[in-house]
């Protein structure tokens, strides 16, 4: 079978043994692509002017305006050149066990993607891209840190790729992967406009930063009385104010969380519109993040690890009772502790850890690991036994002293979570115990398969 992505009136049966001799057939990227790539000889010279004004400034007063157009020409020609000739050769294929993307006119590479090892297949939307209707899609490959992508590709067929390729990481047969289509999905949880703005509002890094941008150029211009000085510390700073305040109401606007056979499926995006999917069975820990002004309205932030994989937030702002719901479906079987079951230090912790000893804390239960951390911002993260890599317990000197220590675990996406200041004994009977529970829950957990 040609594994092409199929709708409608271009699907075919499937094809004989001329085409399997022949190999799957190679697709090219959707005609508006090579805009994608035709600017990068105008950002070298941008690049060179930015690092050497002063030689760029010189040049171009000792060109005449015929030279001038004459390089303008020169640089619209070879940017469009560029641009065509990365699109001509850049195709992909899906073959009965891989994705195939070959690309490179000089330095030929192709990428060879298995499709049992896929994570997610993400499809996003900059602004440009949904004006002139076309996608980006990006996969998370277990093991590997960068995500390969496809950009672009017609909305309708990076669709149906994207359908073709989860029902093959599912398990399906070449011959009817194509003819499952998009899985239904059924909506969990929306976060509406009004409460993002206020999460935002609420949260205490935007205002940091934004104090932080008036008060340090403010003081470095007494001291240097150098504009360019400001300039270079004031805009990185506001910039990051931007980020975590503007940026991130339009990049968490209109968030979605669906359920489907696929995973959970999260939609959001005021600007550039991102659809993704957080794979069943391969989410190796949960926190729940719950800012200090938040609590009186009983709001908390989801955030996950999986592994190989960049998607790190399930639910942006939301009520515990259905966050905790949400955490449900990505943790089946998984019930979060609550405040009243978790166990503090003991009162000796404060030696050690003073004031903040009190926003530590630990339990245990049948399903999972869960340490709790901070004071004004707790954080509890869950770790299902399954997925605990390995477990240690680490003890300085005072610690010792104080007869208390630390004892942390290891997930499969490179995070590591500590429960604080234990007793001593409790630590190295949880040492024990969670080695034990750690190689029960992996012989009792279900194989990894999406749609299953």
């Amino acid at each position: 079978m040609t594994g092409e992505p199929t709708t409608g009136p271009r699907a075919e049966a499937a094809p004989g043994p001329q085409a399997d001799r022949e190999g799957p057939e190679e697709r090219r990227l959707h005609p508006v692509t090579p805009l994608r790539r035709a600017w990068a000889p105008v950002a070298v010279l941008m690049g060179w002017a930015v690092h050497d004004p002063d030689g760029a400034q010189r040049r171009m007063a000792d060109m005449t305006a015929t030279s001038l157009a004459l390089v303008a020409t020169a640089v619209v020609i070879g940017g469009s050149l560029y641009g065509f000739l990365s699109w001509w050769y850049t195709h992909y294929a899906v073959t009965d066990t891989e994705l195939r993307i070959r690309t490179g006119l000089v330095f030929r590479r192709t990428a060879h993607i298995r499709l049992d090892r896929l994570q997610a297949v993400d499809l996003t939307q900059p602004l440009a891209a949904r004006v002139v209707g076309v996608t980006k899609l990006k996969l998370d490959v277990v093991g590997t840190d960068k995500k390969d992508e496809l950009a672009y590709l017609g909305e309708r067929d990076a669709t149906a790729l994207r359908a073709e390729l989860l029902a093959r990481a599912a398990g399906f047969a070449p011959e009817t992967a194509h003819e499952v289509g998009e899985a239904p999905s059924r909506r969990l949880l929306h976060v509406p406009p009004r409460m993002l703005a206020v999460s935002v509002l609420l949260t205490g890094a935007p205002w940091l930063l934004l104090l932080a941008t008036l008060v340090v150029p403010t003081v470095l211009w007494f001291l240097t009385h150098s504009v360019w000085t400001v300039i270079v510390t004031g805009l990185p700073m506001l910039g990051g104010a931007f980020a975590s305040s503007v940026g991130r109401f339009v990049g968490e606007y209109d968030w979605t969380v669906g359920e489907s056979p696929d995973g959970l499926r999260l939609d959001h995006g005021l600007l550039d519109k991102a659809h993704e999917t957080v794979p069943p069975g391969r989410v190796q820990s949960v926190r729940l993040v719950e800012p200090l002004l938040w609590r009186r309205f009983g709001w908390v932030r989801v955030e996950l690890d999986v592994a190989g994989s960049a998607n790190g937030v399930l639910v942006p702002v939301a009520p515990r009772e259905l966050a905790e719901s949400v955490i449900a479906q990505v943790l089946p079987g998984v019930r979060v502790p609550g405040p009243d079951e978790l166990s503090r230090p003991p009162a000796r912790a404060s030696w050690c850890v003073p004031v903040w000893w009190k926003g530590h804390g630990l339990a245990v239960t049948d399903a999972v690991f869960a340490a709790r951390h901070g004071l004004l911002r707790r954080r509890l993260s869950l770790v299902p036994h399954a997925k605990v890599q390995s477990v240690r317990l680490v003890q300085g000197p005072w610690e010792r002293f104080k007869g208390v220590a630390d004892v942390k675990v290891d997930t499969g996406a490179g995070r590591t979570v500590t429960a604080r200041l234990r007793p001593s004994g409790e630590a190295a009977e949880l040492l024990r115990g969670q080695a034990e529970r750690s190689r029960t829950g992996r012989r009792a957990a279900r194989p990894d398969r999406w749609m299953a």
